[in-house]
């Protein structure tokens, strides 16, 4: 996978960095990295505190994070090899920032984000494996679309592949609000504000990604540019993994309260 898409990568220029603005994207890497690791831990060990039927939510919770954690760790690993300080600055290697490392992450995490929400939700067999395939295809292809657009040196280009990328963005936040609307309604009472939020941290952390995304293609060039992109990407990242991971955690327990269990709701697909 790796191979494939450094195949398809094209060099970006990199800009001299400042102390400050090294240290900055470089402390953002490694806090980044800790804290999914810490919250993998962390949602793994809960795991026995919640109702078998939730478990499968919770153990791809954690997966989420594990797989961002070592791509974090990588990153900070490439970033450290792309830059040599010299005369009071950092200045870029022959190595390069593989700046890939966050796409191939994405690939795998972010139809893992939608389907640990649809796990949590307690449907139906045949409705979780529905609405799971048609939101996970749909994140793929939003991530694919956006990659070329994210290494292009032309402004023209991010702007057209972030715009076509926005397009199944936009259907997925269709699905999460009007297609799973009723099935959200149907929740247990004492979880039902944690789903919405769940939904709602998704819709909005999510949305925080393409403004960082099109930093670059509005007039913001250089380094600042970089620092904009590499810890805004990274906030982003642990709202959407780490923070929606807590937020399914909580719904797990709250459903687990339930006596009886909660029932398995059908909405149409």
């Amino acid at each position: 996978m790796y191979y494939l898409t450094d195949c398809l990568r094209q060099e970006k220029s990199m800009e001299t960095l400042s102390i400050g603005q090294y240290d900055l994207i470089y402390n953002a890497f490694s806090f980044g990295f800790a804290t999914l690791a810490a919250a993998t831990l962390f949602f793994w060990l809960g795991i026995g505190q919640v109702k078998q039927q939730y478990k499968t939510a919770m153990v791809v919770t954690g997966l989420v994070t594990f797989i961002a954690a070592y791509h974090y760790f990588r990153i900070g690993q490439s970033w450290s090899e792309a830059y040599v300080l010299a005369e009071g600055a950092y200045n870029a290697t022959d190595k390069g920032f593989n700046s890939a490392y966050r796409y191939v992450d994405w690939l795998l995490t972010v139809p893992l984000l939608l389907v640990e929400l649809i796990l949590v939700m307690s449907l139906t067999r045949s409705e979780t494996v529905s609405r799971a395939t048609r939101l996970g295809l749909l994140a793929l292809i939003m991530v694919a679309l956006g990659y070329p657009g994210e290494v292009a040196e032309s402004g023209s280009v991010r702007w057209i592949f972030g715009l076509l990328s926005m397009v199944p963005f936009l259907w997925i936040v269709y699905e999460l609000y009007v297609g799973l609307g009723k099935a959200i309604e149907s929740q247990p009472e004492n979880a039902r504000g944690l789903v919405k939020a769940a939904r709602n941290v998704t819709v909005v952390s999510w949305f925080f990604y393409p403004i960082v995304y099109f930093a670059g293609a509005i007039g913001i060039e250089g380094a600042t540019a970089t620092v904009i992109v590499e810890v805004g990407y990274t906030i982003a990242d642990l709202v959407a993994k780490a923070g929606f991971g807590v937020l399914i955690f909580l719904i797990a327990m709250r459903k687990s309260e339930e006596p009886d269990g909660q029932k398995r709701q059908t909405v149409p697909a």
